[in-house]
């Protein structure tokens, strides 16, 4: 039986007002400006602007790039644009490079390069080596300072620890943990360490004059349990002489990390102060060994602020830690207190006494008794 009319003439309208509501909701608006590469006529190509070389390709491509456009990002066109000139630098003064003689060393390597013919041969071969020590070594001298500091500032160090002021680490800092008797846990800029293999005391190394005087600092950016804004301090080591880090003042001992159960990541932060002549530590001293958190309490700023006047930032290096089973140790036999738990604890399944003949059970019944973490399969 055919469907009365004007029960097709209602779905007819309902399904074109459907269609029309659709296409009224993908409908985009017109743009703001010009779009990108608007004004090249693409139907001739060959009237194009050539580049003779390279170099002046890339400085129009930067002149470009700096130029103001409007399809950047949302943030970009309408965030606050911060200014790197307004940051105050506490940190050490750049060195002197000529770049003159910059440029006569690396005329003289490619000289030296062009004259050896096995090194031609090898990279005309694909044979041939890099010595990643070497390129490290030229990295830390060169741009790597500046990169630890935009790491940095990407975490939020030079934020929290000095309230915004920024440093250039130009004094490499290299950190290691004692994994067992061979192994070595390294700390770079923002890897994780696990609280168990942070358990003693770290290795530390960095380059320096004989005659002077350094200061070391291990502070917890995130783990106060009680103020937002302040910090732990895990390590002090004060009127180091040289590079000998064990000859050092132990202004505060050395406590492993013990970030709380649920808090995520927290960040860990070695600082490496260069000292213009003796300074006197006493009011920044903990009795040892220091097992309460209210002694623990640390303000880098503070500590910085209070001694600025001899001492300047020169080194960096951080890590990240979360928590592990070695935090509940920490927390009950060394802080002596309750552990904070910021998650769920989900408890562990109740079994009753195992019989010694079960009767009527299921197959996998001595699945649930077995001595180990393996998971286990079945209904129970």
């Amino acid at each position: 039986m055919a469907a009365p009319w004007w029960r097709a003439a209602l779905y007819g309208s309902r399904r074109w007002r459907a269609f029309s509501t659709s296409a009224a909701c993908s409908r985009r608006t017109a743009p703001l400006g010009p779009m990108p590469n608007e004004d090249i006529d693409v139907s001739n190509l060959e009237r194009l602007e050539k580049y003779r070389s390279f170099e002046r390709y890339r400085r129009r491509a930067e002149q470009e790039a700096r130029a103001p456009h409007w399809w950047r990002t949302y943030w970009e066109h309408f965030g606050e644009k911060s200014d790197p000139k307004d940051k105050i630098d506490i940190g050490l003064p750049p060195p002197k490079i000529c770049r003159t003689q910059q440029l006569l060393e690396r005329k003289q390597v490619l000289r030296e390069l062009r004259a050896n013919v096995e090194e031609e041969r090898a990279a005309r071969l694909r044979t041939a080596r890099i010595p990643l020590e070497e390129v490290r070594a030229e990295w830390e001298r060169t741009c790597g300072p500046y990169h630890k500091q935009r790491l940095a500032e990407y975490y939020g160090l030079y934020r929290d620890l000095f309230h915004g002021a920024t440093f250039v680490p130009r004094v490499p800092l290299h950190v290691a943990y004692a994994v067992g008797e061979e192994d070595l846990m390294p700390v770079y800029h923002g890897n994780e360490v696990t609280p168990t293999e942070a358990t003693q005391a770290p290795e530390v190394a960095y380059e320096a004059d004989q005659d002077s005087l350094w200061t070391l600092l291990l502070t917890s950016l995130d783990g106060h349990l009680l103020e937002p804004d302040a910090e732990y301090v895990h390590w002090l080591v004060t009127n180091i002489p040289g590079n000998r880090v064990a000859e050092g003042q132990e202004t505060c001992p050395y406590l492993q990390p013990f970030p709380a159960r649920g808090s995520g990541f927290h960040r860990f932060a070695f600082l490496l102060f260069k000292q213009d002549k003796p300074i006197d530590f006493s009011e920044d001293t903990r009795p040892s060994p220091c097992h309460q958190l209210a002694q623990r309490t640390f303000h880098t700023f503070d500590f910085y602020k209070k001694h600025q006047e001899a001492m300047t930032p020169a080194g960096l290096a951080f890590f990240q830690c979360r928590w592990d089973d070695s935090v509940t140790h920490v927390f009950h036999q060394l802080l002596d207190m309750r552990e904070p738990v910021f998650e769920f604890v989900r408890p562990s399944p109740y079994h009753p006494k195992q019989k010694r003949f079960p009767h009527r059970q299921p197959l996998r019944y001595l699945d649930r008794y077995r001595d180990s973490h393996e998971p286990t399969y079945g209904i129970y």
